[in-house]
């Protein structure tokens, strides 16, 4: 009997990869986590994405948009697909963006290697969807659509329609490429319409394998370590408590009062962090926080000090913070590349 011979990349491709857990390096390739908002309005401009800009909707896709604004929007799916990515085109838009951007300690071992590149698209209006791959200039370092501070590695097209349809493309990644991995697909002038976007999977090898859905707690974790968000919407507050809470510590002064709040996992790097209708409560009085700077915080713990307009508190003693009687008061915390 004649044998064949089989390279690494098939070996990896038609062995590994079909039952290996973890072979899809994009993190919320199905869509299906959505901390920030089900649906938002993308600012036209290229100074994006940063840790705190740029990802309107579902978690770790960045999305940008230029000539107009567009609307990024977490979407049913159909038969087995739960969700996916829908951008709605306007009037005057030039161009429309999609990515994600691979830390090194999820890409290094990519370096040297084949890689399969699988996603779903449609469009109402256009039919080409061009996708492009970079890797970082310098550790997880890409700048911005603007200032980018990446090398391109290789670019294609997709030939798309109105129909939801899978397609493939095989990408070398070069052996300088331990720096961070990015993948952007891009359209033209989306003026009318939506473009939709889901299972976007990334692998190692030739061959495009089945989408690697992983548990909905899993894939939570891993967009946590770039963006946590307590309270603000159903997502992170389920029963709309208007009184959500944050966390405690103690007033430093008589105007603000440092917090600690421990972060459901590591995060990446020590994060920004940011407020929307938060309130700082000592006793029976609530204050609306007005402030809010970092004191020190890790990437397992917030600290931060939150400031009020009046001189009210007393200093030293101890204090919660949380959302101020408002149901889409939130806390966040960002780590994003």
């Amino acid at each position: 009997m004649a044998l064949t011979k089989i390279d690494a990349d098939g070996l990896n491709s038609n062995v590994f990869n079909v039952v290996g857990p973890f072979r899809n390096r994009f993190i919320n390739g199905g869509m299906t986590i959505a901390q920030r908002a089900t649906s938002a309005t993308v600012t036209a401009g290229t100074a994006v994405p940063t840790a705190s800009t740029g990802y309107p909707s579902v978690d770790r896709w960045y999305v940008y948009s230029t000539g107009a604004n567009v609307t990024a929007a977490q979407v049913a799916g159909s038969g087995a697909v739960k969700n996916r990515l829908q951008i709605t085109g306007a009037a005057s838009v030039t161009a429309v963006g999609v990515g994600q951007r691979i830390e090194v300690t999820n890409s290094y071992d990519l370096a040297g290697s084949n890689v399969t590149l699988g996603v779903d698209l449609a469009n109402s209006l256009l039919t080409t969807v061009t996708w492009t791959a970079y890797y970082a200039t310098t550790a997880d370092t890409f700048g911005t659509v603007g200032t980018p501070t990446k090398t391109q590695i290789a670019t294609g097209t997709f030939t798309v329609t109105s129909s939801v349809t899978r397609y493939t493309a095989n990408i070398a990644i070069p052996a300088a490429a331990t720096t961070g991995v990015e993948v952007v697909f891009t359209v033209g002038a989306q003026i009318s319409g939506t473009w939709t976007i889901g299972n976007v999977q990334l692998e190692l090898g030739l061959v495009s394998s089945t989408f690697e859905s992983r548990s909905f707690g899993t894939e939570l974790a891993l967009c946590q370590r770039y963006y946590g968000q307590i309270g603000g919407n159903t997502f992170n507050n389920p029963t709309s408590a208007v009184y959500a809470m944050f966390g405690s510590g103690i007033t430093f002064s008589t105007s603000q009062a440092d917090i600690s709040i421990p972060l459901k996992v590591s995060m990446r790097s020590a994060p920004t962090i940011s407020q929307s209708n938060a309130g700082i409560q000592q006793g029976p009085s609530v204050y609306a926080a007005t402030s809010i700077t970092d004191s020190g915080s890790t990437p397992n713990v917030i600290f931060a000090r939150v400031g009020i307009a009046t001189a009210s508190l007393t200093a030293g003693g101890g204090a919660t913070y949380f959302s101020n009687n408002n149901a889409a008061g939130f806390f966040a915390a960002s780590s994003e590349l």
